[in-house]
């Protein structure tokens, strides 16, 4: 049961879009500059560091969203998601993205949490700068997303297909037209 009165049948944080459009906007650009616009870093791999940052979190929402997201990505790969939120160093990816999901999950536990040695460690792996930086701010953001849709209790469906539907859509057109949506359907 929410903390506010929310829209009937709008899951996370799609109900917090249609509350407060006006807070919403901001929320996915930031969401479509760090994990859908183009980077060096594949969209892929920016959802998985959505995804590990949420599910140490424990926010069933956002890892289930953006784990589906990035499985779409990796061509339908929820094994890998999985394997990612379960233990990354042993996971099948690149040893620059466990470098910066070990960096992500120590933004995670708290800022000052990242020494030298995790940027040098991701440096050594090939990270850029950017990447770097974007890795950090997308573990800060998800700590606000995670706690915003959590602190109001939203509720999240526990089946996985409807995450699946939802995956395709946000990954081919990203997060802009998330808002005007939320509004659609809350109508």
């Amino acid at each position: 049961m929410p903390h506010i009165q929310l829209a009937e049948g709008l899951p996370g944080i799609r109900s917090l879009f249609a509350f407060r459009p006006e807070t919403a906007k901001p929320l996915c650009e930031l969401a479509d500059v760090l994990l859908h616009a183009s980077g060096t870093l594949t969209p892929g791999e920016r959802e998985l560091i959505a995804t590990y940052v949420s599910s140490q979190n424990d926010c069933h929402y956002c890892q289930t969203t953006h784990g589906a997201i990035a499985a779409h990505h990796l061509g339908g790969d929820e094994a890998l998601v999985l394997e990612v939120k379960r233990d990354f160093e042993h996971a099948g990816v690149s040893a620059k993205l466990k470098a910066l999901l070990n960096l992500a999950g120590k933004v995670q536990r708290g800022g000052q949490q990242v020494h030298p040695e995790d940027i040098e460690r991701s440096r050594i792996e090939g990270a850029t700068d950017q990447e770097i930086h974007d890795t950090v701010l997308i573990a800060a953001a998800f700590c606000m997303y995670n706690r915003y849709v959590d602190g109001l209790a939203t509720w999240a469906p526990p089946e996985i297909p409807g995450y699946r539907e939802r995956a395709a859509h946000v990954a081919e057109h990203g997060y802009l037209g998330i808002p005007q949506a939320a509004l659609a359907e809350a109508g």
